[in-house]
């Protein structure tokens, strides 16, 4: 059952030094207040899972979490690359980082597998691609049915999925809506989970279109208003456009990276 707790010590608790971690959501709902928590709390050889590793990635490499990232796309959305990830993929700083590139279609059946409790998933979607010749986790398989060859994708299984929602009440329910992406699968596929959300409630309203992750199912909510900014949170929040533009020229110097980590993030030290 979710335990209703402070965001620094939910990812203290749950956050650990090697831990694979997942934070997703797409476009909408990311899990900023998290992951600069996790940054301030000074995690360190990191495997970071996600679909679309943007400027909350670029900030984690950059800060010297991450050992290795398994992913299908990343860059700073409408404007271009992310500079620390070059950095760290290109020269090793602020350390080497290790590659694992998947399809979209192969990530989201990962996590369904993994929610799912099989050890692998199977889809079409690499035909033609040369993925499987650069990542080992990509495997040909045979249908026993029809004879034809199919990809297999190992099951993912996060020690930890954090992600952000709108709601949750005093009982660890979660309420999300909008574009609500993979965190669903990605939570019920994990050991642990946060959720960080706008508001705590009494009640959860119902919303069209809503996911509904039961407090069964979450093992800690921590209520983080404006937690998903520069992202959104649809009913809450809006996208500051202005900081992803502005980010491009923060990310692309070592110095004025570190120096904005210090002002924002509040660090002790960074690399």
């Amino acid at each position: 059952m979710a335990t209703l707790v402070p965001l620094a010590d939910a990812v203290a608790d749950l956050v650990h030094d090697g831990d694979t971690v997942a934070l997703e959501g797409f476009t909408h709902l990311i899990p900023f207040a998290a992951g600069h928590e996790i940054i301030r709390q000074g995690r360190r050889d990191l495997t970071l899972v996600r679909m679309t590793p943007d400027v909350i990635y670029d900030q984690l490499i950059g800060a010297g979490c991450a050992r290795r990232l398994v992913f299908s796309w990343g860059g700073n959305p409408g404007v271009g690359s992310l500079h620390r990830f070059r950095d760290a993929v290109r020269h090793a700083w602020p350390g080497p980082l290790e590659l694992e590139e998947h399809s979209h279609a192969g990530m989201a059946n990962r996590y369904v597998a993994g929610a799912s409790g099989l050890p692998f998933a199977v889809l079409r979607g690499y035909t033609g691609t040369d993925l499987p010749r650069h990542t080992t986790n990509i495997r040909p398989i045979t249908c026993p049915f029809t004879g034809e060859t199919l990809t297999a994708v190992p099951a993912l299984r996060p020690d930890v999925t954090v992600v952000h929602a709108q709601r949750a009440d005093r009982a660890g329910n979660v309420q999300m809506w909008g574009i609500t992406g993979v965190q669903k699968e990605a939570v019920l596929a994990a050991r642990r989970s946060l959720v960080t959300v706008e508001e705590i409630v009494d009640e959860l309203a119902p919303v069209p279109g809503q996911v509904v992750l039961p407090g069964w199912a979450v093992t800690a909510v921590a209520e983080a208003p404006g937690g998903a900014h520069p992202s959104y949170a649809q009913g809450y929040s809006t996208r500051d456009n202005d900081f992803y533009r502005a980010w491009d020229a923060v990310s692309r110097d070592r110095d004025t990276f570190r120096a904005w980590l210090d002002r924002h993030v509040h660090l002790v030290g960074t690399p």
